[in-house]
C-alpha cells in the first residue's frame, strides 16, 4: 500500500473532496427528477442511471483536466478567488426558486438534459475538488470514486439536512473558503513571496479565507433580507 495512502493528509483531502461533492451536488437530484418526471415509469429508472453515468463521467474528465492545469502559475490564484465567490454565493439565498429544467418525453432526451444541466452546474464542483486534490491525480480519482455513490444515494438527504439545519451550508461554505485560501497560498506564482513565511502561515491563510467567506455571506444575506423587508413595506 503506498505510503501516501496511509498519510493523514491523504484522508483529510479525501474527506474534503467528499464533503465538497455532497454540498455542491445537492441540486443534482432535483435536476434529475425534473428531467425525468414525464418519462414512463419503465424508462424513468434507465433515464436516471444513464443520465447520472454520463454526468459523472463528464465531471471526472473535467476535474482531471482542471487538476492537471492547476499547477500552472496564477491559475490557482484565479481559481481560489472564484472559489471564494462560489462559497459566498452558497450562503446567499437565490432570488427565485426552482430550476429552469424542461422535462423530456423520451429516454435520451432526459439523459441529454441531465448531462447538459450537470455540465453547466459543475464548474464550482470541478474547481473545488481540483483544489482539494492539490494536483494529485491518484487522490483526485480515489476521492471522486468514493464520493460518487454518496452523491447518487445521499443528495436528497443532504438537501433535507441543508434545509433543516442551515449550519450544514455554513460548514460547506467555510470549507470552500478554506480550500480557496490553500489554493491561493500554494500558487507557484507566489512561491517567492510566501517562501519566507512560517509553516503555520498557510493554515492561518486558509482559516482567514474560511472566515471571510462565512462573514461576507452572512452579511450579504442579512442585507438582502433587509432589502426584501423594505420592499414589502
Amino acid at each position: 500500500m503506498p505510503e501516501s495512502f496511509l498519510a493523514p493528509d491523504f484522508w483529510v483531502a479525501v474527506l474534503q473532496i467528499i464533503m465538497i461533492d455532497l454540498v455542491l451536488s445537492g441540486d443534482n437530484a432535483v435536476v434529475i427528477a425534473l428531467a425525468c418526471r414525464n418519462l414512463p415509469p419503465a424508462q424513468r429508472r434507465r433515464g436516471i442511471l444513464w443520465g447520472v453515468a454520463g454526468a459523472v463521467g463528464l465531471r471526472v474528465a473535467l476535474t482531471m483536466v482542471a487538476a492537471l492545469v492547476m499547477n500552472l502559475p496564477w491559475l490557482k490564484l484565479v481559481g481560489g478567488v472564484l472559489l471564494l465567490w462560489i462559497g459566498v454565493k452558497l450562503l446567499v439565498p437565490e432570488d427565485a426558486d426552482g430550476h429552469d429544467i424542461s422535462p423530456a418525453n423520451h429516454l435520451w432526451g432526459a439523459v441529454r438534459t441531465i448531462i447538459v444541466a450537470d455540465f453547466v452546474m459543475s464548474l464550482d464542483n470541478v474547481i473545488a475538488v481540483a483544489g482539494a486534490s492539490h494536483g494529485n491525480l491518484g487522490l483526485l480519482v480515489f476521492g471522486l470514486l468514493v464520493s460518487i455513490p454518496l452523491i447518487i444515494w445521499s443528495s436528497q438527504i443532504v438537501l433535507h439536512l441543508m434545509e433543516r439545519w442551515p449550519v450544514v451550508v455554513v460548514i460547506g461554505a467555510g470549507l470552500l473558503g478554506w480550500v480557496a485560501g490553500s489554493m491561493i497560498w500554494s500558487d507557484p506564482a507566489l512561491a517567492g513571496t510566501v517562501a519566507a513565511a512560517p509553516s503555520w502561515a498557510a493554515t492561518v491563510a486558509a482559516a482567514l479565507s474560511a472566515l471571510f467567506v462565512v462573514g461576507l455571506g452572512k452579511w450579504l444575506t442579512r442585507r438582502r433580507a433587509r432589502t426584501v423587508d423594505i420592499t414589502i413595506e
